[in-house]
Parts: C-alpha cells; structure tokens; sequence
C-alpha cells in the first residue's frame, strides 16, 4: 500500500486502527459467501466482508469498518465478474436489508444453499455429509403472500414507508414496491401509502403495517380470521401469526416432511410445535392418528377446529407444558414418527431429551435456521442418533434464508 492509499480521509472518532484506513479503496478476491449472504475474501490474510459481492469476483471496496480480526467495506466497482452476476430487478437492492441474492442468477442461489447448509451442519453440528439439492421455488419474484412494511414517527410529508436498510436495525428506507410480494398486495400497499401519506398526523409512533393476500383477498387486520388453502386441505389463522408466505413452494414442501415421515413404515404421527396444524393435517391420512402438541392452548384449540374443517376424526391436539411434552401422547414411540418444526431459536435440552426418550421410529427436523438446528442435530447425535438425509427447500428467493428438512433414525 502506498503511503497516499494509507492516510485517513474524514475518519470518524470511533474508527479502529487496523489494516485500512477510514475509505481506503482495496482490491479483494471474493473467495465464498458468508450464511448473512455477504462476500468473503482476503488481503494479505486479512478477512474482508462486501455487501453484494459473489463468489470469484475481484472487486473494488471501500474500507468503512475495522474489527479485531477483520474489516467491512462497501462495494466500489466489479473489476472482474462472476459469471453467475445478474441485474438485479429491484433498483433498491443493496440499499434495502430484505434481499441479499438479486445479483445472482437463481441455479447459483441454489447451489449456495445447499452449501451453506453442508458447511454449517459440519462446522456446528460436527456432521460431514451430503446435502441434497436444494428444492427451488416456483416462483423467484411475485411469491411472498405476506409484507410487513414500517415506518417511524413521521416528522415531514413525504416520510419512508418501507423496510430496514441493509446492515441498519433503525433505519427505515422508502420502498414503493417490492418484487418478491405478489401483485395484489403491492396494490393494495400502493394505495395504503397514498392514505398514511396523507393523513400523517394519525401516526405519532409510526406504525408496523400488515398486508397478507389469502381466500379472502389482501387483509390488513392482524386479528381478521384468515383461509390458506395448500394442496387438498384448509387452514384458518389469525392474519397477524405465523403462516409460510411462499405458496408457491410449500405445498411441496410439507409433502416432503410428511412423506419421510410415512416411509419409516411408523402408524402414527405426532407433530411438535404444531401452530394452526399445518403438517398434522396435511399427514392425517397417511396415518391411524396423529397428535398433534403446542405448548399454546389456544394454538391447540385451533388445530382441533382446522381438523374438524377438513372432516378429519383421526387428528387429536394437545396443550402441552414444556416440562412433559409427550407426557400427553397416547401412542408408544416406536410406532410413530415425530416432525419438529420449531421456531429460529430451535429447540431447548430439555425438549430433545423428552424427544430422544420417547424414541420414534423416525425424527423429521425442520427448521429456518441451519445453524440451530446443526446444534440440536449434534445434541440428538450423541445420543445414537443419525442423520440420513437433510434436504433444504428455497422458500425464499433472492435472499440468504433456507429452510432445512432432515430425517433422524436410531444409528
């Protein structure tokens, strides 16, 4: 580095002293992608992180940020390209925090994936083993059944309504519309912009605004009761809870984990963290009975009621403590098979043990976070468990998410 690359240009008071000065312009080869969708690459050993750079590229970065042990910088220019780069279709990308992979043509994201998946399963969970392909999603942009669009106190008239910038967990920038939800919702946030924009005075706080398109059309009401239909059965929830927002996908998806279910030849299925029974209800067909557990009675309760829509007798719905999960359960362990699918934090010590003592036939693991359930994998491992397969599905396109599927078996 020359001494005129080395002198500082407007540092601010908090910036470390490292390797780089406060916007010195480096050179990095991008090596891999990080599970936050960042690029990777090195100087002189030094680890660089760039926002929207790929695998194989050799870019120009500008250094904003000096850690203990590495560096940020913002992407300058591409000197050479990956041939996986594409246009982004959204002129935000980069700027807005919800996608990470619009530069990157979608057989790539795939592949990423599925490597993401093996390097945390061997990194976390101690498990060296093939990931399969990652299952892609129908639709790549138009998919999402569900937005959440933000927006602070409003202090002039023509304040951001939108999402959090990239990298920020304060800053609000204004999207007009995104690509990745449907049409029917971006109409009808098109016009709910317009009547915020106009009344802002109605906000003193800002607001988290609500926009889901199901049976009933596009609701905003976080309390309305809503209908998603997937594959054969129907299920009604309220608006504001959790619900899959990939349509397009999921069907196959949940037809996935209930058929690695069936194959372990198990007569019964009990499905843990069971929500508004999606999986439960999907499966109850293929098996005598299924039992479904939440630790929410009113979650519970909705189940029985979505059972009961779809005229299905087999399906029995459970309030369960944490501390007896399966105290409740009247079928033995061994001629059942379990589907946990529990939320971004995984599953506790306490739960797995339960799980490891009931001793199914076969434990279907999903999960939206590999890094988690690498770790819970690891835990049930040590107890003669083994994994045989982990398959990830692409629920959602152009960003660094995954959801995981894998099959557990008594080694």
């Amino acid at each position: 580095m020359s001494e005129e690359d080395s002198a500082p240009s407007n540092q601010p008071p908090k910036f470390r002293e490292g390797p780089f000065t406060y916007h010195q312009e480096v050179e990095v080869e991008i090596a891999t992608l990080t599970n936050l969708g960042d690029g990777l690459g090195r100087v002189d050993g030094w680890v660089v992180f760039v926002t929207g750079a790929l695998p194989g590229e050799k870019v120009v970065v500008k250094i904003w940020h000096n850690a203990a042990n590495f560096s940020r910088g913002d992407l300058v220019r591409v000197i050479i390209p990956s041939a996986d780069r594409v246009q982004p279709r959204c002129e935000l990308f980069g700027e807005c925090g919800g996608c990470q992979y619009q530069n990157m043509n979608y057989p790539a994201q795939l592949e990423w994936k599925r490597k993401q998946v093996a390097e945390v399963y061997e990194r976390l969970g101690g498990l060296k083993m093939e990931i399969e392909p990652c299952f892609p999603s129908p639709k790549q942009y138009g998919y999402r059944s569900k937005i959440t669009p933000h927006f602070l106190t409003p202090r002039r008239q023509d304040f951001p309504i939108g999402f959090l910038a990239a990298g920020t967990t304060r800053r609000v920038i204004d999207v007009p519309k995104c690509p990745l939800a449907t049409d029917a919702i971006n109409a009808a946030y098109g016009r709910a912009r317009k009547e915020i924009h106009r009344a802002p005075g109605e906000f003193e706080r800002g607001a988290t605004l609500l926009f889901r398109e199901c049976e009933e059309g596009v609701v905003s009401d976080s309390r309305q009761v809503v209908t998603e239909k997937v594959g054969k059965i129907k299920l009604k929830f309220l608006a504001g809870e959790f619900f899959q927002n990939n349509p397009s996908v999921l069907e196959s998806f949940v037809q996935y984990a209930i058929e690695s279910a069936k194959a372990s030849g198990a007569k019964h299925l009990v499905d843990t963290y069971c929500g508004s029974g999606l999986f439960a209800i999907s499966g109850a067909k293929s098996f005598d009975s299924v039992n479904g557990i939440e630790v929410s009675a009113d979650a519970a309760r909705k189940a029985a009621e979505n059972a009961t829509l779809n005229g299905l007798t087999n399906c029995r719905f459970i309030a369960g403590s944490a501390e007896s999960i399966f105290k409740s359960i009247p079928v033995r362990g061994h001629e059942s098979a379990v589907i946990v699918d529990p939320p971004r934090k995984g599953c506790d010590e306490s739960f797995l043990e339960q799980l490891h003592k009931f001793s199914p036939r076969r434990i279907i693991y999903i999960s939206c976070s590999p890094d988690t359930q690498a770790r819970d994998l690891k835990y049930l491992c040590a107890r003669g468990w083994k994994v045989v397969s982990a398959k990830p599905f692409d629920l959602f396109p152009q960003t660094r998410h995954i959801e995981c599927i894998a099959t557990l078996e008594k080694a």
